[in-house]
């Protein structure tokens, strides 16, 4: 009975997944898995690396969030270096990163945003997917293209100007940065053409907002009943419990918006967090200690910022805050879809950030690193596009690498990414005879939400096909299917 049709277009996550559904005798769905299943090992290949080389060589795990990982190794080597924890750096140092981390989340924003779900906004879940791309969005909405691709293209030109490159660069190192802003670069940024402007990236933020907010109104079956379930939520905030997106304290929060994790030290991160091994995929399932591996996972990223955070230090951006905040009465969102209105919100932040950063004379002049006692571990932290990314290293008395462990933003969202795939799949495909086209959709876009990175968190190589297999009560094999 088994079957293998191959179903194009390029499917709009990264990464190679396979999601299998189980029927029990009666049809209805029993059980779902979202696995990940390419394996490279990443945290072994860096031992016996000089420490120094960890911003550089980690961020070869992903082209699309070099960036982060960049500054979360660099964030750890700063602590083995004596540098601090994010307080301790230059203000050169500390400014320059900041601006090279606001480019990229606005860039990684706007690629999600624009390129991988507004297509299923604008045509819908069910369109053709030949339709269903950049390319038709291009064609019958030529502004929100011409937005999504220039908006792009100015974070990757923050980023080269900050790290030397717009992918893979140089920028941070250990205890600080190894570059000044140039005056050429800075007015560039804030106003070098029509599209270099950091006036109109402000203002184009705020439209991409009304466009969602408006679609929203319009819409609220797709953005609020798509998917919804209870959840705990983590992120770095500030101190004062603003929105952080580089530096900050531990938070988390349940679904009803009580603290759970109490704003502690992420350099001890590891007495609170674990993360369990399941046989059927390759990515981890991080846990909140206290609470036990059942029901102490969490979900980190746009929309967990959204929910730990108390405000938002930036005017247009804190004003859209508290409109998100009213609609959801002061509670967290538990909504997957209203990850798209919180990435919003953050592209507007970054983009405040960002003009604010651009008019600070520190970028183009001051000292650039610092340095203190060495120690021989430490870890490093990063609010990433996708969530809350941890890198962890432990150093020899060579200066080698003798430890690493990553958990990377779309392995903390492994086990909610596995309940919106069970929420989804059971309402579009429950008593149904055969999968359609639609229907795989449907799944890839509540795992789309969490904008994963699943090479990322994987660290896969190879094509990316997301592979759907349905098995009936007695575990036999009814269905295969792949989208390429």
């Amino acid at each position: 009975m088994g079957q293998k049709i191959t179903i194009e277009p390029v499917t709009r996550v990264e990464g190679h997944g396979k999601v299998t559904i189980h029927l029990d005798n009666e049809g209805k769905i029993e059980q779902t898995r979202l696995h990940i299943v390419e394996f490279r090992g990443f945290e072994r290949f860096v031992q016996g690396r000089p420490y120094w080389e960890m911003p550089v060589l980690v961020q070869r795990l992903c082209g699309i969030c070099p960036v982060s990982h960049h500054l979360a190794a660099a964030k750890a080597m700063d602590v083995i270096v004596g540098a601090g924890t994010g307080e301790g750096l230059t203000p050169t140092g500390e400014k320059m990163r900041r601006l090279m981390h606001y480019g990229q989340m606005f860039q990684s924003h706007s690629l999600h945003f624009f390129h991988l779900a507004s297509p299923d906004l604008l045509f819908g879940i069910d369109a053709d997917p030949l339709k269903r791309n950049i390319i038709h969005v291009a064609l019958q909405h030529r502004d929100l293209a011409v937005q999504g691709v220039m908006m792009r293209k100015y974070g990757q030109e923050v980023i080269k100007a900050t790290a030397g490159k717009k992918i893979h660069g140089t920028g941070a190192i250990p205890g600080g940065i190894n570059k000044h802003l140039t005056e050429e670069e800075r007015d560039y940024l804030l106003h070098g053409d029509d599209y270099m402007d950091i006036d109109k990236m402000v203002s184009w933020a705020q439209d991409a907002i009304e466009f969602f907010k408006e679609y929203h109104k319009k819409n609220k079956a797709v953005i609020d009943g798509f998917a919804e379930f209870p959840s705990s939520h983590l992120s770095l905030v500030r101190k004062d419990g603003a929105l952080d997106l580089y530096h900050g304290v531990l938070r988390a929060v349940d679904s009803e918006g009580k603290k759970i994790l109490h704003d502690v030290d992420y350099q001890e991160y590891f007495r609170y967090i674990d993360e369990e091994v399941k046989s059927w995929s390759y990515m981890k399932f991080p846990y909140l200690k206290e609470i036990g591996k059942k029901s102490g996972w969490y979900t980190v990223g746009p929309l967990a910022r959204m929910n730990t955070a108390e405000f938002i230090d930036t005017p247009l951006a804190q004003k859209e805050f508290e409109l998100f905040k009213q609609y959801n009465g002061g509670k967290p969102s538990n909504k997957p879809m209203h990850s798209h209105w919180a990435r919003l919100i953050e592209i507007l932040h970054t983009a405040e950030k960002m003009k604010q950063l651009l008019n600070d004379p520190d970028l183009m002049e001051g000292e650039l690193v610092t340095r203190g006692t060495k120690k021989f571990e430490g870890v490093g932290l990063i609010e990433a596009p996708r969530g809350t990314l941890f890198h962890h290293y432990k150093i020899g008395e060579n200066d080698m690498i003798t430890m690493a462990n990553l958990i990377v933003s779309t392995t903390n969202n492994n086990q909610p990414m596995n309940e919106a795939v069970n929420q989804v799949a059971v309402r579009v495909m429950t008593g149904r005879k055969e999968i359609t086209e639609g229907m795989m959709n449907a799944v890839e876009v509540a795992i789309r939400a969490y904008d994963p990175c699943l090479s990322c968190a994987t660290h896969a190589i190879g094509q990316m096909p997301l592979e759907f297999e349905v098995y009936d009560a007695e575990a036999n094999l009814i269905e295969r299917k792949f989208k390429h």
